[in-house]
C-alpha cells in the first residue's frame, strides 16, 4: 500500500485533486462504493467527490464498475481507489520535471539579463540595448543580472531529483 504520509504522494495528489480531493481519499471507504457514500464518508461536496473520483480515473488511480439495478434500470458507479498505481505517474512526473529544469538550466546559462532595481522588468541584452539600458516601466537604469545563483541551484534540485 502507498504511504499518503509521503510528501511526495502528498504533493502530487494535491496538485493532481486539490486538498480536498486529497481529504477524499484519505477519508474513503475501503471497498467498492459509491460517490453518495464517499462524499457522506469523507464530508465533502458530491460534485467535488465527482470530479476527483474522474481525475483519478483518468490517471488510473480509480477504478469504477458500473452496476444495474434489475428492477428500476438506473445505473450505479461503483468505486474504489487503485492508489498502488501512483509509482509509474510518479516516475513520470519525476522526468517532466528533470526536462523542464534542464531546460530552463539550459536558457539561464545561454543568455544575458538586465534587471529594474525597482523589480519592474526582466530583459535580454538586446532588449535592454534598444530600450537604452533604461526600464520601459519606471525609466530607472537598467542593472546586469547576475543568474550564478540561480543556475547553481537549478543544478542542484537536477541532481537530487536525479539521485532520488
Amino acid at each position: 500500500m502507498i504511504d499518503l504520509n509521503d510528501p511526495v504522494v502528498r504533493g502530487f495528489l494535491t496538485r493532481l485533486v486539490g486538498e480536498d480531493g486529497l481529504i477524499m481519499i484519505e477519508r474513503m471507504p475501503e471497498g467498492e462504493v459509491t460517490d453518495e457514500q464517499i462524499a457522506e464518508a469523507s464530508e465533502i461536496l458530491l460534485n467535488v467527490v465527482r470530479r476527483t473520483l474522474f481525475i483519478l480515473s483518468e490517471n488510473k488511480l480509480a477504478i469504477c464498475r458500473r452496476e444495474r439495478d434489475s428492477s428500476s434500470g438506473w445505473l450505479t458507479y461503483l468505486w474504489h481507489l487503485n492508489i498502488v498505481d501512483i509509482v509509474p505517474q510518479l516516475t513520470k512526473e519525476k522526468k517532466k520535471l528533470t526536462k523542464n529544469l534542464k531546460i530552463r538550466l539550459d536558457f539561464e546559462k545561454d543568455n544575458v539579463f538586465y534587471v529594474c532595481p525597482d523589480g519592474c522588468v526582466r530583459m535580454f541584452f538586446n532588449d535592454a540595448a534598444e530600450s537604452e539600458f533604461l526600464c520601459p516601466m519606471c525609466g530607472e537604469d537598467l542593472t546586469f543580472q547576475d543568474n550564478a545563483d540561480f543556475t547553481e541551484a537549478l543544478k542542484k534540485r537536477i541532481e537530487a531529483i536525479s539521485k532520488k
